[in-house]
């Protein structure tokens, strides 16, 4: 018999193939992005109330994760597994945006305008300007970036700890959500309520993104190119997404670059549209490697 945890990781990958995303209305990342809206204002002591919110917002909606497990697990263990799956499921995202890059991609030469609109909910970059083939590298970068981000980071937590409790798996997943979260929001230079948020963000992604390089090596049957990547990994601003997008870069020997920031691969061509979409494929494999690994370590 599967065990509890490995039951919730199979659900989430059932959920997350079969619906994708869920609507924004019950979701309850968007419910915990309007929760913590209000502190996206000016403080008088920005970055003490930044501390606080960094240490109070993700702690909040890991109780509230590990807490509804934990009821559902006292009525019966397969309700608690089902909330747990639920919970998970809930954490991570990698299907809605893999369909979106690949439109991006498709559309980047015929629909370049429509390709640059779409972009935006990728991508925070400037999209106006850039042309067909800037368009597929940036699609290509968030893809994999998001393969840490929307996926390792919190199915990686839930299966170190749900062997343990699985109130503290779902607990952990939420946790590290609300932090990834907190810094997509709060997180920029401009904002000094945001630095303790993109600091802690910095910490809880250092190892899924390097863990993110492997698997994309490990999906494209390339072991060498995260070694490989290593090479041009320090390159973007932020100390972790460089791993999967360099990778990335690497296993496609396209460059990714974003004009004026960083170039990963700089002596390659950007990708055209076929080498996009399989840099997506990729990242689509990598992260149903993920879901088997996840699914094995959860098992007790």
């Amino acid at each position: 018999m599967a065990s509890l945890g490995t039951t919730a990781v199979a659900l989430a990958a059932g959920l997350e193939f079969v619906v994708g995303e869920p609507p924004e209305r019950v979701h309850p990342v968007a419910w915990f992005g309007r929760a913590v809206a209000w502190a996206d204002r000016e403080w008088s002591r920005p970055r003490l109330a930044g501390g606080a919110v960094a240490l109070v917002a993700p702690a909040s909606a890991a109780a509230v994760a590990g807490g509804a497990v934990a009821l559902a697990r006292r009525r019966h263990g397969a309700l608690g597994a089902l909330a747990a799956g639920i919970a998970l499921f809930s954490t991570t995202s990698l299907r809605m945006l893999l369909a979106v890059a690949r439109e991006v991609i498709v559309e980047s030469d015929p629909h370049l305008d429509a390709a640059r609109g779409e972009l935006l909910a990728l991508a925070g970059r400037e999209a106006s300007g850039l042309s067909s083939e800037e368009v597929r590298s940036a699609a290509v970068e968030s893809a994999a970036e998001n393969l840490a981000d929307g996926l390792v980071a919190p199915l990686g937590a839930f299966a170190l700890l749900a062997p343990v409790s699985l109130a503290l798996g779902a607990g952990a997943a939420a946790w590290v959500k609300a932090v990834n979260t907190l810094d997509s929001m709060l997180g920029y230079p401009s904002k000094p309520h945001g630095t303790a948020s993109a600091r802690l963000d910095d910490l809880v992604m250092w190892l899924p993104a390097r863990t993110s390089a492997l698997l994309i090596a490990l999906a494209a049957r390339r072991p060498a190119a995260a070694s490989a990547a290593g090479r041009w990994a320090s390159e973007p601003p932020s100390p972790n997404s460089g791993w999967p997008m360099a990778t990335l870069a690497a296993v496609l020997d396209a460059r990714l670059e974003k004009p004026g920031v960083y170039a990963l691969n700089p002596s390659a061509d950007l990708p055209d549209v076929e080498t996009g979409l399989c840099g997506v494929r990729i990242v689509a494999v990598a992260g149903a490697i993920a879901y088997l690994i996840a699914g094995a370590i959860a098992w007790r």
